[in-house]
């Protein structure tokens, strides 16, 4: 028996590209069944989504990490195929993405974007995106060099495993360190990019948006690195505390005598919370690798993807 395919397309007002992009992959994936999760749109999306032969359902809560939480939690499938409903992305190109996976019983395949034209990559986001792939390549490792692709194919276990906390346009920073900190099997393809329809236009905000990637990537590292990220801000404090005590104890030396009492103390107060911050940190970090651990049986349960089926 042949693994059950979704697509799954989380959209927002995109009623001029979701016919085209629900055509492109019923013909790229005739097999499929197509699911469009309507985000609360103003416009025909979910009529235009429906007329084209795609499943459509809705999701009230704003974000497209919502949206993509109740796409995982609704939709059973073997192998899921996630992509944004901007009609940016290379239909074609899926059943390659799905082979690759299958084949090799990978978890994860990311279709890294290749830009077929200067107005399908703005040059914010083409910073944006390197500067926060290098940050989580810098904490978590690096894997992949489009952490922000809205293209993806995953297998069951990786669907059913992951916890999907993110709210907005992070989620994808939220699957790339999903796949990275339980050591999933994954791997990157190259696909064409392309630019938006006309009438079509973006959701995301470079800077908004980008300060809310970089908050979760800081929320991550806390929460999975929790040693480092408390070990670091302890041994700042501690050094800020040998700063501030020099003068004390040069002239406690000199002189036999604390005059700055109220720096000795600040001195003292900085080091105790040094030590308590290195104390917390070593404290997360046993829960970290328990919860760790949870998430990797939870992994386990599943089988990994087959071409002949669960």
């Amino acid at each position: 028996m042949s693994p059950r395919i979704a697509v799954l397309v989380p959209c927002y007002n995109e009623e001029a590209a979701i016919g085209r992009v629900v055509a492109d992959f019923r013909a790229a994936l005739p097999e499929a069944k197509i699911f469009v999760y309507d985000n609360n749109s103003r416009d025909l999306t979910m009529q235009v989504a429906a007329a084209a032969g795609a499943v459509v359902r809705s999701e009230p809560l704003q974000g497209k990490g919502n949206v993509v939480r109740r796409m995982f939690a609704d939709v059973d499938a073997d192998v899921y195929v996630l992509v944004d409903g901007d009609d940016t992305y290379h239909a074609a190109s899926a059943p390659a993405l799905i082979d690759k996976l299958v084949t090799e019983q990978l978890d994860m395949v990311n279709a890294a974007r290749i830009s077929q034209g200067e107005a399908a990559y703005r040059r914010g986001h083409v910073f944006g995106n390197w500067l926060l792939t290098t940050l989580v390549a810098t904490v978590f490792g690096k894997r992949t060099s489009d952490m922000l692709s809205g293209y993806r194919v995953f297998s069951r276990r990786f669907v059913k495993s992951f916890p999907a906390l993110a709210g907005g346009f992070e989620i994808e920073t939220e699957l790339t360190v999903h796949a990275l900190e339980m050591r999933m099997p994954f791997t990157e393809i190259g696909t064409p990019y392309k630019e938006r329809p006309p009438g079509s236009t973006s959701k995301l905000s470079t800077f908004k948006d980008g300060f809310r990637i970089l908050f979760m990537i800081g929320k991550l590292v806390k929460e999975e690195r929790p040693l480092k990220s408390f070990g670091i801000a302890g041994i700042v404090l501690a050094l800020i505390s040998l700063i501030v005590a020099v003068p004390v104890f040069v002239t406690f030396y000199e002189t036999g005598l604390v005059p700055r009492l109220p720096t000795a103390i600040l001195a003292a107060a900085l080091m105790i919370l040094a030590f308590l911050s290195i104390t917390c940190g070593l404290i997360l970090e046993t829960v970290t690798r328990g919860r760790r651990e949870m998430k990797r049986l939870a992994y386990l349960t599943y089988p990994a993807p087959s071409k002949d089926g669960p």
